[in-house]
């Protein structure tokens, strides 16, 4: 007979086991693309320093009071020019201005300019670039020979075109017009490149083997598209508009140093480098401040999108 003891201490024994067994298969099933991705980003420096950075940007242009007792408005000509201080820590302007209060405020339209812009730019290019790798051909070529022709355009000169035909001379739109302008304009001559990428992932797509299969079974192009090929292609262009978002804050100072892009009353980093050009000899502080929170905001940007871009990219895993 069996002794019921050793029988006990068997079945605990393989309930062990089993359990173990179960344990070692859910450490080893096997992650999604998002999962293995930000794996990887947790284990680099770059991004975590990056990541913060933005943070840190997003909220003090979400809450500027939070970083700055004094109104962008905040004026003091008894002060003028005066260098950083423990009472101004940024200095002074010409006009008596508090150049720390202004750069804390301008962060919020030089944000807004370029997170639009982003987001039309990946629209537009989005659009045009999976429906011209769909159907190829024909509609391929007329979308791409028009893309071309945007991306022949000479970024900055285009823009001061653009603008200027909207804005004659000696005029002066609204906050929110000229805001708009620069958006358009900036989207208006970036989305041939988002349009390639999306292109380019789409013709890959297209030609695996459950979208042909989705294809030969009567599916409609709007379910292909929506879900099939545009979860397996906007990887790459999210990737291009995570280093074009600083790109475009970068553009927006440049416009506004120019003088077409955007300008008083609106606070901006591109509109405090803007009205220091003629000082910078004399009072270097009111441009190196505004002009040094541009570099750090478009470089987290960049290092950012290129620690997405590593991540979600299977040769480097």
């Amino acid at each position: 007979m069996t002794d019921p003891n050793v029988a006990g201490k068997v079945s605990s024994v393989d309930i062990a086991a089993a359990g173990v067994a179960d344990d070692s298969a859910l450490a080893h099933k096997p992650r999604s693309l998002g999962g293995d991705a930000w794996r990887m980003l947790r284990r680099r420096p770059s991004f975590i320093i990056s990541a913060a950075i933005i943070a840190l940007i997003v909220l003090i242009a979400i809450v500027p009071d939070l970083f700055s007792s004094r109104p962008a408005g905040f004026s003091d000509l008894t002060h003028a020019n005066e260098g950083p201080s423990g009472d101004a820590w940024f200095g002074y302007d010409n006009q008596g201005y508090d150049v720390y209060a202004r750069t804390i405020h301008g962060a919020r339209a030089s944000l807004l300019v370029g997170v639009f812009a982003t987001v039309l730019t990946i629209l537009i290019g989005s659009i045009v670039g999976i429906v011209a790798g769909y159907y190829g051909r024909l509609v391929d070529s007329l979308f791409s020979r028009i893309g071309d022709i945007f991306a022949a355009l000479p970024f900055v000169l285009g823009a001061i075109v653009i603008l200027t035909t909207f804005n004659a001379p000696g005029t002066n739109p609204g906050a929110v017009t000229i805001i708009v302008q620069v958006v358009f304009s900036i989207a208006a001559l970036s989305w041939p490149v988002a349009m390639r990428i999306m292109r380019s992932a789409t013709l890959v797509a297209k030609q695996l083997d459950y979208v042909k299969a989705a294809r030969g079974l009567g599916a409609s192009t709007p379910r292909i598209v929506f879900r099939h090929l545009l979860p397996n292609t906007v990887a790459p262009v999210l990737v291009y508009g995570t280093i074009a978002l600083g790109a475009f804050i970068g553009a927006e100072a440049t416009l506004a140093y120019l003088g077409v892009g955007v300008r008083p009353p609106v606070v901006s980093w591109g509109v405090m480098i803007s009205d220091a050009r003629d000082y910078f000899r004399v009072n270097p502080h009111m441009l190196l401040f505004p002009a040094g929170f541009v570099t750090v905001t478009v470089l987290a940007f960049v290092m950012l999108g290129d620690g997405i871009r590593d991540a979600l990219d299977p040769k480097a895993r």
